[in-house]
């Protein structure tokens, strides 16, 4: 298996599988990430994702399949890894009394090779909270803390478990801005998140992760293409107009329903918008909130598995 371009993987998972009793968590799962790239992977929670992350990282054995990272098995030999790899945690378990610069430090003290103290602290943007404790914190700044602690060994692969998840707006598009810096000095990252505006911004190419399984594969552009020539109109949801007479609209090729919307995937937008409007107006009704837009991923998803990703 090869990443992109030819060159050998940075990441190599082939038909990998873990099973938790009669749950199987991972269940023959491929992918392969290439140097510099960000490579994600989506789905909701219990897809499989942070299984799968455990395992690249050395902290699971997997039941069957092959995992190198670096060209390093990383079941057999998750030691030779520690030096090279950074790796946050969905939940970080800091030190609640040390400060900033002491957690540091002593993370610093692990590694043969590390990065300054100074150098993380500033590249993290922590200079304000140097002396505080990490119980003193924003969920924001633990975040920062987190990701700086990752990368004191400056690690050639950053895994990075869905690192944004229970952040407000501006403290995620902050990390979001730490990522693409990452990308930009050349590390490779495997990120996991369930966002898929994240996902669409941050990743070279991601794998949707459904039930243990990679249901499809490629960059954001691939992955739309591959399903819908289409735009999207959607409104809230009209009960009294059936899948079978909004399918019959000009230009519609198929109907889903989320969260109280109804979404048409149509090849002839104005025929599509006139004939609603026109069915709507039989009923003595207006479509509430009616829109235009290019599929996404939220489409391809929804298309793949049936439901929403929050769901």
């Amino acid at each position: 298996m090869t990443a992109t371009g030819g060159a050998p993987p940075v990441i190599r998972v082939d038909d990998v599988r873990k099973a938790y009793g009669d749950v199987r968590a991972v269940d023959g799962v491929s992918f392969a990430v290439a140097q510099g790239e960000v490579f994600g992977l989506l789905g909701p929670n219990g897809a499989g994702k942070t299984t799968t992350v455990e395992m690249l990282e050395g902290l699971r054995a997997p039941d069957s399949g092959d995992l190198e990272v670096l060209g390093i098995d990383a079941a057999r030999d998750p030691a030779a890894l520690k030096e090279r790899i950074g790796v946050t945690l969905q939940t970080a378990a800091l030190y609640p009394k040390l400060t900033v610069v002491e957690i540091l430090d002593l993370f610093r003290s692990f590694y043969r090779r590390s990065l300054s103290t100074e150098q993380l602290i500033g590249d993290l943007d922590l200079g304000e909270r140097r002396k505080a404790q990490t119980r003193e914190l924003s969920g924001g700044q633990r975040q920062r803390l987190s990701i700086a602690l990752a990368l004191v060994n400056d690690p050639e692969v950053v895994f990075l478990d869905e690192p944004t998840t229970g952040l407000d707006p501006a403290a995620r598009r902050a990390l979001w801005d730490l990522i693409t810096g990452l990308k930009n000095q050349g590390k490779t990252v495997l990120l996991t998140t369930h966002y898929l505006e994240e996902a669409e911004v941050l990743c070279d190419r991601l794998a949707i992760m459904d039930h243990g399984k990679v249901i499809a594969m490629g960059t954001v552009d691939e992955l739309v293409s591959a399903r819908f020539k289409t735009r999207t109109v959607r409104y809230d949801q009209i009960p009294a107009l059936t899948d079978e007479e909004l399918s019959s609209m000009p230009g519609v090729e198929s109907v889903r329903h989320d969260d109280g919307e109804t979404l048409l995937y149509t090849a002839d937008v104005a025929g599509t918008i006139g004939a609603l409007l026109a069915a709507a107006e039989k009923l003595g009704v207006e479509p509430s909130n009616l829109g235009i837009r290019r599929p996404s991923l939220e489409d391809v998803f929804l298309d793949l598995t049936g439901r929403a990703l929050r769901d």
